[in-house]
Formats: structure tokens, C-alpha cells, sequence
């Protein structure tokens, strides 16, 4: 067996106070305070962040100005003839479904 299967399987057996370890403070340059895995859990955790705030931005404003355009108040005729002037529906389709809109 050679020694690097060896140690792997030893790492893998260790109970989980040793990896705990590998985020803590091991050349104790900062008094135990912050080590370098904590480090890296912290800037991955901020990318995290602002990943989510940008992107929570992005969806309100896009929901905010899809409203304002196709907004909910709007009236069924007014509608039906932004349909027709945007080629989405023929004339003889528009002018059935305003007679039936109309009553």
C-alpha cells in the first residue's frame, strides 16, 4: 500500500472536528480570529449576496415596467386593439370579439 492511500483514508475516517480545522485560524496570524477557509467561506458567501440583491433588482424591475406596459387595469377593447395594431389577430378576429365585448 502505498503512503498517499494510506493518508487518504485516514482523512477520510476523521471525525469532523479535523476538517472543522481546515477553516480555522492554522498559522495563527490573526490570534485565532479569522483563518483562511473561513476566509474563503465569507467572500463565497458575500459573491452569494450580491448575486441575490442584483438579481432581486433585475426581477422588480422588470415586473414593474411589465405591469406599467401590459398593466392589469387596462380595458379589454383597448386591448384587443393593441392587438390589432401589433398584427397579432386579423380584422375579421377583431371585429368578432369586439362585437362580443361590446354586448
Amino acid at each position: 500500500m502505498k503512503w498517499c492511500d494510506s493518508t487518504m483514508n485516514d482523512a477520510l475516517s476523521w471525525p469532523i472536528s479535523h476538517w472543522l480545522l481546515l477553516f480555522a485560524d492554522t498559522w495563527g496570524m490573526h490570534d485565532g480570529d479569522v483563518g483562511t477557509g473561513w476566509m474563503i467561506v465569507m467572500m463565497l458567501g458575500m459573491v452569494l449576496f450580491w448575486g441575490l440583491v442584483i438579481v432581486g433588482v433585475v426581477w422588480l424591475l422588470r415586473e414593474g415596467i411589465g405591469r406599467g406596459r401590459h398593466g392589469l387595469d387596462a380595458d379589454p377593447l383597448e386591448i384587443l386593439d393593441r392587438r390589432l395594431a401589433e398584427g397579432h389577430i386579423s380584422v375579421e378576429e377583431y371585429e368578432q370579439r369586439r362585437k362580443t365585448l361590446s354586448g
